[in-house]
């Protein structure tokens, strides 16, 4: 009896033990099996996700290179519009001292009767020789009316059409048209006389000739028209003295003189018509 108890005692003992045996293959097997199923699929994934990825971020790259080329191309636009207004500001700016210039000329004529204008055509191979303003017969202009510019003289009228006119420079070197009686204003309070014959674009300077050998003639000294010609009015301001010296033949002083009007940048001109103090004789 007793050996029949520890008999089926021993062999509920072995069924447990071989049940815990067994049920701890099956389950290492379970998770062996489950891990090599898991590394296959994630290395499976990796293999197909990579070129994916790859072709994503190219595209993404393409995108913000188009996105950034087209920023540039924004930005660069803008700074070109930028520099536009710019140089467009600079432009009024001088237009506007240059008119401001004209007026206060206007102002100091009063002794005479000006008449405004505007440069509307100039040849760049006849730069320094004429120009053409958007007045004429209409307004009054008439051939051989003094034009200045800026504070000074700079020419007189040759041509004359309804609407416009053509003005030879004082700069001139191609006609003797451009001569101007002129007189210079000393400090001693007495004028010695000449004739405005030529420029010297080297120095940028009018030339004055036949001036008197005694006269004492400084720089600084103002020249003036005289009116003696016939054709241009006095008192217009033609610039002043730079220096003086004695000519070749030693009988009369030359005058080198720095203008006071407007010598390349002429936008707008002022044209003495005839006034009180005009000088003028009709031929």
């Amino acid at each position: 009896m007793f050996n029949n108890k520890k008999l089926i005692g021993i062999l509920i003992a072995s069924i447990a033990i071989v049940s815990l045996v067994s049920y701890s293959l099956f389950s290492s097997t379970s998770n062996l099996v489950t891990t090599s199923v898991n590394e296959a699929s994630s290395w499976t994934g990796r293999i197909f996700s990579e070129p994916v990825n790859m072709v994503v971020r190219f595209v993404n790259s393409v995108d913000n290179l188009v996105n950034t080329f087209e920023e540039n191309q924004y930005l660069k636009q803008r700074i070109d519009q930028v520099n536009e207004m710019q140089v467009r500001i600079a432009d009024l700016e001088v237009e506007n001292e240059k008119m401001r210039q004209e007026l206060n000329l206007t102002e100091t004529l009063s002794d005479f009767e000006p008449l405004s204008a505007t440069v509307i055509s100039r040849s760049p191979d006849q730069w320094m020789e004429t120009l053409v303003i958007n007045v004429g017969s209409n307004d009054g202009v008439r051939k051989d009316l003094a034009v200045m510019s800026g504070n000074g003289l700079i020419g007189r009228v040759i041509e004359v059409t309804p609407n416009s006119s053509k003005v030879l420079l004082l700069t001139s070197e191609q006609s003797n048209e451009g001569v101007v009686s002129a007189r210079v204003q000393t400090e001693s309070g007495t004028s010695a006389n000449g004739i405005v014959s030529s420029y010297d674009p080297k120095t940028k300077n009018y030339i004055m000739t036949q001036v008197d050998p005694d006269a004492e003639i400084k720089a600084g000294d103002m020249v003036i028209t005289s009116g003696l010609g016939g054709v241009t009015p006095s008192t217009l301001l033609i610039g002043e003295v730079a220096s003086a010296q004695m000519d070749d033949y030693g009988l009369f002083q030359t005058v080198n003189i720095l203008p006071a009007g407007e010598m390349t940048d002429i936008r707008f001109v002022t044209v003495i018509l005839v006034g009180e103090r005009s000088e003028v004789s009709e031929d």
